[in-house]
């Protein structure tokens, strides 16, 4: 299957062959679909919803204990924007910039977005900057609106004879306008990490993922405005970035599962998906991780609710990590009586979601090993808020190949959909996940958890793409959130829908919780 000058190639991107030959196995198999039991919701006790005391309480926890613990924030960030541009660019390739076709589009009710984006482009964050390019080359943007002329502006916008947004990554975009200037979303994510991912000696961590090609404009804008966050925040930042690695590149094959050539006969690898980050994820150090998406953020005026359910699921993680590290080290030393072995498997059941039928049936002994070996894995708490119908993945719980029960989020695409149970239950999820989660990745020792261990394989995804005209299957690593943390204890807590305010397409920038 593979050539000398192929393994070449395989070798100098550090992926293992016996990897590959899985991957062409799982084109040609398909990944198993997950098994759904249940949706997780508040009345099951799939997801716990907190009152007004305790938010309060984990709050003052917060303030007072957790501060001491080395925290990092986490923001996945690689990757250009131009998805967020779809409609923008169907505009500029349909439609010229004559009055007959100006008459065309006003009556194509798909293109109501690309209105929309012209009568309002006043109120996005950059619109000073884009006048100014527009300008700089002779163009007055007011007089390209009067004229109808979409196309001129949409170029300046989108490419290199002006902002060219379609080739930068949505953490460089200008999101939100304050009174006298305007905010990235990197920069966002700094007024977040400085005030809850703060320690008691004033620094925040936050760590980004990146694409290679984006790390000068990256650097860049660090040093021309960190120093006034740094002041106006009283915090010392400690920013740090990593690119996905090569290593977790996954093989594409063409229509019949035959390795995927160039037109120079070389393999083609493509990005394994976020899951590949798993491998970033897992090199950090830290006691306590925040994992939150770059373009999931508000401005200042909304950001209060966001802080006070963070520190919340900060510190009932905390106290969870704090009390399953306490039975561990009484399970090590096998030398708990019954009414604590019957204890800790109450917590383990109650409040991190560990069932087993068989584990009645064990002995003493038995039941303190099947315990240690479930307690001792990564701890994550991720909030959830109330389906409000947008797509992604949601919180469910799914019988695993052996018959254990557990709480997953899943993908609709993970799902047999024409399965009429399975569609059944997947009709009947009450929330959505909108990637909000707070990580223990150290175990009851002190020690980090190698992350790659707690994964579940099966569940990838393959989809199909194109190259040079040639259709070919690509290959998506499980999910960060998703598969890659299968086997993690997790705990679902809701949390407001305000929280979740992700910008998707250019015209979400115009939504009130933007503006």
């Amino acid at each position: 299957m593979f050539t000398q000058k192929d393994l070449y190639q395989i070798e100098s991107k550090n992926i293992q062959i016996d990897s590959l030959k899985q991957q062409i196995k799982y084109f040609k198999n398909g990944f198993p679909y997950i098994s759904l039991h249940n949706p997780a919701t508040i009345e099951n006790k799939g997801i716990y919803k907190l009152n007004k005391e305790e938010i309060s309480e984990l709050n003052n926890i917060f303030e007072k204990d957790i501060s001491n613990n080395n925290i990092i924030k986490f923001v996945p960030a690689s990757g250009a924007a131009s998805r967020m541009f779809r409609s923008l660019f169907s505009f500029i390739e349909e439609y010229d910039c004559s009055q007959k076709a100006y008459n065309n589009y006003i009556s194509d009710k798909s293109f109501n977005s690309v209105y929309s984006f012209i009568y309002r482009i006043k109120d996005f964050a950059f619109y000073e900057d884009l006048e100014k390019k527009m300008f700089e080359n002779g163009i007055d943007i007011k007089n390209c609106i009067e004229k109808n002329d979409f196309n001129t502006i949409i170029n300046f916008l989108l490419t290199d004879k002006g902002l060219n947004y379609s080739s930068l990554p949505k953490g460089l975009l200008k999101f939100h306008k304050y009174s006298n200037y305007a905010r990235t979303a990197f920069e966002e994510h700094f007024v977040e990490a400085a005030n809850y991912s703060k320690n008691k000696n004033n620094r925040a961590s936050i760590h980004f993922t990146l694409s290679t090609e984006h790390i000068e404009k990256f650097k860049k804008l660090i040093n021309d405005v960190i120093d006034k966050y740094e002041t106006n925040y009283n915090t010392k930042f400690d920013i740090s970035f990593s690119v996905q690695k090569t290593s977790t590149d996954t093989i594409a094959v063409d229509m019949n599962n035959e390795p995927f050539r160039e037109k120079d006969g070389s393999l083609l690898f493509r990005p394994g998906g976020h899951g590949a980050l798993l491998q970033n994820l897992n090199d950090l150090g830290g006691d306590i991780i925040f994992i939150k998406n770059i373009d999931n953020i508000v401005p200042d005026r909304l950001k209060h609710e966001t802080y006070i359910y963070k520190k919340a699921l900060a510190a009932y993680l905390s106290i969870l990590s704090d009390k399953t590290h306490l039975y561990l080290k009484i399970l090590e030393k096998k030398e708990a009586s019954d009414e604590l072995i019957t204890e800790i498997s109450t917590f383990a059941s109650d409040k991190l979601n560990i069932f087993s039928d068989s584990f009645i049936g064990l002995n003493k002994d038995e039941r303190m090993n099947f315990l240690f070996s479930k307690l001792n894995r990564p701890i994550r708490v991720c909030g959830m808020v109330k389906n409000e119908g947008e797509p992604g993945g949601g919180p469910f719980w799914v019988k695993s190949k052996n018959n254990e029960i557990s709480l997953q989020i899943v993908e609709s695409s993970q799902i047999n959909l024409s399965e009429p149970s399975q569609k059944e239950i997947f009709s009947k999820s009450t929330h959505f996940n909108p990637v909000d989660l707070v990580c223990g990745v150290k175990d009851y020792k002190g020690n980090k958890f190698n992350l790659l261990n707690y994964t579940d394989p099966d569940t990838g995804f393959i989809s199909v793409k194109s190259k040079d005209g040639k259709d070919l299957k690509a290959l998506e690593l499980p999910g960060l959130w998703n598969g890659a943390m299968a086997n993690w204890i997790t705990i679902f807590v809701e949390v407001p829908v305000i929280t979740f305010n992700p910008v998707k397409t250019i015209n979400d920038l115009l939504r009130s919780e933007h503006q």
